[in-house]
């Protein structure tokens, strides 16, 4: 499945001038590109389902993860997308870029399909041995190495009663060390998690299904993993001086807060907390505070935004300090409704998503458009309320190029030949839930795409909204001119290409959605953010809103037309 990238537009400028033909003109430049790769058993890192690959073009790296139900020495691939279709001067016909896994990495070289598939032929063998990383070679006029990486989500764990710290667990030597407090008896230990198999593995004995289990000596286990290999594995468990310390790290957000931290063995921890404004101290239910040996979390729901408030942990007889925090404000996005626009000084063609000298929170790619053309993306007064205006995005062909109408929150920094260069997402600190909006559309046919999506010709063209969060550290940010933001994307097509993807490890929530058929009256539509990490706070946001979902490939229909209006971020 082709991953949903950013929203692209371009400018149009054209440069002539005289050449001379000649017969040895080389092969031109098409970078080949993975667009999709699936295999058996993928998952995200935490090892939820239906996660995608996270593909880095700029790098040529592929990274999955997968469960512990799979042989990731004998791996199936079911599916892998390539860009690049090249055409073939000296036949007249157009070839599918090949793709050619290392060798010695497969199980049957001979059999492994020679180009992109979405269903595995019979016949054909894509197993290949991901226990280390593994080079696949993308050929189009040239040859393109990218490197696959694959890492399997386990989950070995141990806890014992008393424990100190967590296990240490090797997987290459299959040996495991624990270690518990002087008072613990090594002789009668009583075990609560024993997943040295995975989640989907089995020990042999098992050691949780005693009341305890003798730990005297150095003990071994038969495991055997969620794909039946076999291993036999040593586990000591040894007394330490060792005291694990309680802590608390508080993380609040708009109505609620997760306090988290580490604890005794055996512990749950008491979590309370009060108004800063008053002295009645709540305390959280002891089923709302999740454990493993040694740590806890918890959230602490109902809560007011920007209000002060008091938390303190106690773990046995330790109580620690009380903290202080304060919940977020319940943020909106600035012009969310679209009513403010104006048109350039210069440019009277180029329509822009703020008032006359106001900061600009939103931009279009009306300014690469504008070079030759009109603004694609521009007010309209047919609103959802009946009032004030709204964003009107228009697909057009601008003299030699597919331009999706869109807008998003940053700035259209330059354009690049055709192409363009744009610094995406805003400063932003909340945790919103969803994002809510009304809309029109019209979708046309696509006629117009890139040969990597030529299949789509003729299918009814798709919108697209979506929504990300990002959280991104200082040394993260890339540069414009002095200016630094998030991400920069860079439309043109090769190895300094820079698009967007969901699967950023930067980004803590994202939100999507398309529509592929008209909607003629005024819906509303709500987006719900999935948060993949709850542990860091937003530092920006990103709204884009497209009237094709493929622009960036510069696909589409000519004539599909979205009109949004009225949105509105929800805190729950």
């Amino acid at each position: 499945m082709m991953k949903f990238k950013t929203i692209v537009w371009m400018a149009v400028a054209f440069v002539f001038a005289a050449c001379d033909i000649k017969d040895d003109v080389p092969y031109p430049i098409v970078y080949g590109q993975i667009t999709e790769f699936e295999v058996e058993g993928q998952c995200g890192a935490d090892g939820s389902a239906g996660a995608s690959a996270v593909i880095d073009k700029a790098s040529r790296t592929v990274t999955l993860y997968v469960s512990d139900t799979v042989n990731i020495s004998s791996l199936k691939i079911t599916k892998i997308g390539l860009s690049g279709t090249t055409y073939n001067p000296d036949v007249d016909y157009k070839e599918s870029p090949m793709v050619r896994p290392d060798s010695s990495a497969c199980i049957n070289y001979a059999l492994f399909p020679k180009t992109a598939f979405s269903n595995v032929e019979k016949g054909r063998d894509t197993r290949v041995n991901f226990t280390h990383e593994v080079k696949f070679v993308v050929r189009t006029y040239q040859d393109y190495v990218w490197t696959v990486k694959v890492h399997q989500v386990l989950g070995r764990e141990i806890e014992v009663e008393n424990q100190i710290g967590q296990a240490v667990i090797d997987p290459y030597l299959c040996n495991a060390i624990v270690y518990v407090s002087r008072e613990q008896s090594l002789k009668k230990l009583k075990v609560k998690k024993f997943t040295l198999g995975g989640t989907h593995g089995a020990v042999t004995p098992d050691p949780t299904t005693y009341e305890t289990y003798d730990f005297y000596n150095l003990r071994r286990f038969i495991v055997r993993t969620g794909w039946g290999k076999i291993e036999q594995w040593s586990v000591l468990v040894c007394h330490t001086d060792e005291v694990v310390e309680t802590t608390a790290k508080i993380l609040p957000r708009n109505l609620n807060a997760t306090v988290s931290g580490t604890k005794p063995n055996g512990v749950t921890p008491k979590i309370e907390y009060r108004d800063a404004s008053t002295t009645e101290w709540r305390t959280l239910p002891a089923t709302e505070v999740k454990t493993t040996a040694t740590t806890y979390t918890a959230t602490i729901g109902g809560l007011r935004p920007s209000t002060k408030y008091v938390c303190r942990v106690t773990a046995g007889d330790v109580q620690l300090e009380q903290q202080e925090f304060a919940t977020v404000s319940l943020q909106q996005l600035p012009n969310a409704s679209f009513d403010d626009w104006s048109t350039d000084a210069s440019n009277s063609k180029l329509y822009c998503p703020w008032a006359t000298g106001a900061t600009s929170f939103w931009d279009t790619g009306n300014r690469g458009a504008t070079t030759v053309g009109n603004s694609n993306s521009v007010p309209t007064e047919d609103t959802s309320t009946g009032s004030g205006r709204a964003a009107y995005l228009e697909s057009k062909w601008i003299v030699i190029k597919f331009a999706a109408g869109n807008i998003f929150t940053g700035t259209y920094l330059k354009t690049d030949g055709t192409n363009g260069v744009l610094g995406f997402g805003r400063p932003f600190t909340a945790f919103p839930s969803k994002l809510s909006f009304d809309y029109k559309y019209v979708s046309k046919p696509i006629d117009k795409f890139d040969e990597s999506l030529a299949h789509l010709k003729g299918k009814p063209d798709s919108c697209s909204v979506y929504i990300a969060l990002w959280h991104v550290e200082d040394n993260e940010y890339e540069e414009f001119q002095g200016e630094k933001y998030p991400l920069i994307i860079r439309t043109k097509p090769g190895k300094d290409q820079n698009l967007f993807s969901p699967d950023d490890p930067r980004v803590i929530a994202y939100g999507q959605f398309t529509k592929g058929s008209t909607v003629s009256n005024w819906t509303s539509e709500t987006i719900t953010l999935d948060y993949k990490n709850t542990e860091l706070a937003p530092t920006h946001i990103l709204v884009v809103a497209s009237s094709s979902k493929y622009g960036d490939f510069f696909t589409g229909g000519v004539g599909s037309t979205l009109v949004v209006d009225n949105m509105k971020l929800i805190y729950e």
